[in-house]
């Protein structure tokens, strides 16, 4: 039987990734924080940094990260059989498939981060934008996959805020948290 690679060197390799792209933490958690700021007034930028980095722990998520930009590289190199290489490297409009894996990777934190997710895709805000019309880059999934883990850490912030507001005790929200991690 093959044993699994450790869940640290999967993290670690699409972390590296997004940093090989360009694409910082603090990039995305500036969008959560424009996202959440009308919401919860009182949210700060270090609360959105967190929320970021928690949704890049799940595994989901890294391996989204990993296939994408993987595609969006070869497709820089030319490596990819055609017509797949032209559709990534055009970002083709009626090519779904980069919105398809990042859309899968928002289902944990519900319809919030799905709408939040089709809007970040449609407005390009943020870093999202800058790698929408990066050139000769081909940011065809990362463009995506960086809206997914906005929608996502917004969403779980948002979360956050509702189990703060009901009063959850710190034990209710560390499980649910810890929970969280799975998948």
């Amino acid at each position: 039987m093959k044993r699994p690679i450790p869940s640290d060197v999967v993290e670690k390799a699409a972390r590296d990734k997004l940093t090989e792209r360009g694409v910082t933490v603090e990039d995305i958690a500036k969008i959560v924080y424009d996202l959440q700021k009308p919401y919860n007034p009182s949210i700060t930028m270090e609360a959105c940094m967190k929320s970021t980095d928690a949704v890049l722990s799940k595994r989901e998520i890294q391996h989204a990260v990993l296939v994408g930009v993987e595609l969006d590289m070869l497709a820089e190199q030319k490596k990819l059989s055609e017509p797949l290489q032209s559709l990534v490297s055009s970002d083709e409009g009626l090519f779904g498939v980069d919105e398809t894996i990042a859309l899968g990777s928002v289902f944990g934190y519900g319809s919030i981060a799905v709408t939040t997710f089709g809007y970040l895709d449609k407005q390009k805000v943020g870093i999202i934008n800058e790698l929408d019309k990066r050139k000769p880059k081909v940011d065809t999934f990362l463009d995506d996959l960086v809206a997914s883990i906005a929608a996502n850490a917004a969403a779980r912030l948002a979360h956050r805020g509702r189990d703060i507001e009901e009063n959850l005790n710190r034990d209710e929200i560390k499980k649910r948290e810890d929970e969280e991690l799975i998948g």
